[in-house]
């Protein structure tokens, strides 16, 4: 029995059988005739993305331009394969699909997610067609912005795959910090606790300084009491009355002749009741000296009385 055409039909079975598992298309290929996105196509061969996409029949891929692309390009290899892993939906979506999504918006499936290596729904994206007829993209963690839109179709090979253009890189929240993207929020800068100022040790207080006693000024000398005023000149003539029963001091009548002085010296000769001058004791008046004269007889007659007894 001749086996050869039963063992070519097995053959062909078989490689019919391999055929659909092998996909029909080319990631690599595909964006290598759009040099606007060289640089996103050069990350995808670097990361080894390109074979994982390349290997699977249904898929959609967010590329993004080179410039775009550049925010993310100088993190680590590992960090970007994460990145753009979060950028390949498990899922066929052009066009016409992606603006019919039911209730305006849908959670899709990544190869993030698939990969093991996300964290609650980092693996996940939130696409919403906004009421203004935009497609926005963004990370589907809870409180995320959409931070990306929908440009345009780049390539398509229909129920297989398809390439559409965002307009920026998205950036799970789990790689935030150590990322560069729109979407990353920085922490609210927390406001620096008040030092307080050291507290410095009050200042001695200084003493009083002793206020010298006001100089008094010495007092002015006391003038010496003036010498009381010398006793009025008694008058010149004498108390005793003169014969016609007036005293000397009475004037004289005109014409008549001046009165000759009690010790009989003519008139307008110096007598001994002149005033002496100051200071030389003459200047008691004549009644003084007359009580003198008695005070002595009364003396002496006292003494002859003592001498008759």
């Amino acid at each position: 029995m001749d086996l050869a055409p039963a063992s070519s039909l097995t053959l062909t079975l078989f490689l019919s059988l391999l055929f659909p598992l092998v996909a029909p298309h080319n990631i690599t290929k595909m964006l290598a005739q759009l040099p606007d996105f060289s640089t996103f196509n050069d990350l995808l061969t670097q990361t080894h993305l390109a074979a994982d996409i390349n290997s699977r029949s249904t898929i959609t891929i967010l590329a993004v331009s080179n410039g775009a692309v550049s925010s993310v390009s100088d993190e680590p290899i590992d960090t970007i394969k994460k990145i753009l892993s979060l950028h390949v939906i498990l899922d066929y979506y052009d066009d016409n699909k992606i603006h019919k999504i039911s209730n305006h918006t849908a959670i899709l499936t990544t190869l993030f997610q698939a990969s093991g290596g996300a964290a609650g729904q980092n693996g996940f994206l939130n696409v919403t067609n906004m009421e203004n007829g935009q497609i926005a993209f963004g990370s589907a963690v809870a409180g995320s912005s959409l931070t990306a839109n929908f440009v345009k179709v780049l390539a398509t090979q229909p129920y297989n795959i398809s390439v559409l253009q965002i307009s920026s890189v998205i950036v799970p929240p789990s790689l935030s910090g150590g990322a560069s993207s729109n979407q990353s929020t920085k922490p609210p800068a927390s406001s620096p606790t008040p030092t307080a100022a050291p507290k410095t040790a009050p200042a001695p207080r200084s003493s009083p300084t002793p206020t010298a006693a006001p100089k008094t000024a010495p007092a002015p000398p006391t003038a010496a009491p003036s010498e009381a005023p010398s006793e009025a000149a008694s008058p010149r003539a004498s108390d005793a009355e003169s014969p016609s029963g007036k005293t000397d001091d009475a004037p004289a009548p005109s014409g008549a002749p001046a009165s000759a002085g009690i010790d009989g010296s003519p008139a307008g000769a110096p007598s001994d009741n002149a005033d002496a001058p100051e200071g030389d004791g003459g200047g008691k008046s004549a009644a003084d000296r007359v009580g003198a004269g008695v005070v002595g007889l009364a003396v002496a007659m006292g003494f002859a009385m003592l001498g008759a007894l």
